[in-house]
């Protein structure tokens, strides 16, 4: 089961995609259907069927984000969190061998298309909700436990 966990910045971007969705894609959509229609035998018109399929995909995700903006609840930093790891923060991490992450704590609707975002029921945010810098935080990964240390701690203003 998803969180329902999302920061200010992750549900503004959820709701200009609905909003570009609604007021811009599917009038288009909509026109072009309209037209191929028009044009008289549905059956063997590609035009009517690729934008047909086209507005069931938009109507949806128009769907699903609806839903889902419903659902979300905002977080926002609070100055009472500076210092330990809570949902939103930006943390850096070094391994015993030295590989470096700098990675945000973020809901899952948010961690797509950026591979320093990770989800808040990952694994590796799990372990490292309520560190502090200097802590340590054993991870379960696909290979066995790996140990990170926490160098930095820091949130963004919403």
């Amino acid at each position: 089961m998803k969180t329902n966990l999302i920061t200010a910045a992750g549900y503004t971007q959820l709701k200009q995609e609905f909003d570009h969705l609604w007021k811009t894609e599917r009038p288009e959509t909509t026109k072009k259907v309209a037209w191929a229609a028009s044009l008289g035998d549905r059956s063997e018109n590609a035009d009517y069927k690729y934008n047909k399929q086209l507005l069931r995909q938009i109507d949806r995700r128009l769907r699903f984000l609806r839903k889902r903006l419903e659902d979300v609840q905002v977080i926002s930093h609070s100055a009472q969190q500076n210092g330990r790891v809570f949902f939103g923060a930006w943390v850096e991490v070094e391994s015993l061998d030295g590989d470096k992450k700098t990675l945000r704590i973020v809901g899952p609707d948010e961690i797509y298309r950026r591979n320093d975002y990770i989800s808040i029921d990952s694994p590796m945010a799990r372990a490292l909700l309520k560190k502090q810098v200097d802590d340590e935080a054993m991870v379960t990964t696909p290979s066995g436990m790996k140990l990170w240390l926490i160098n930095k701690i820091w949130y963004e203003k919403d």
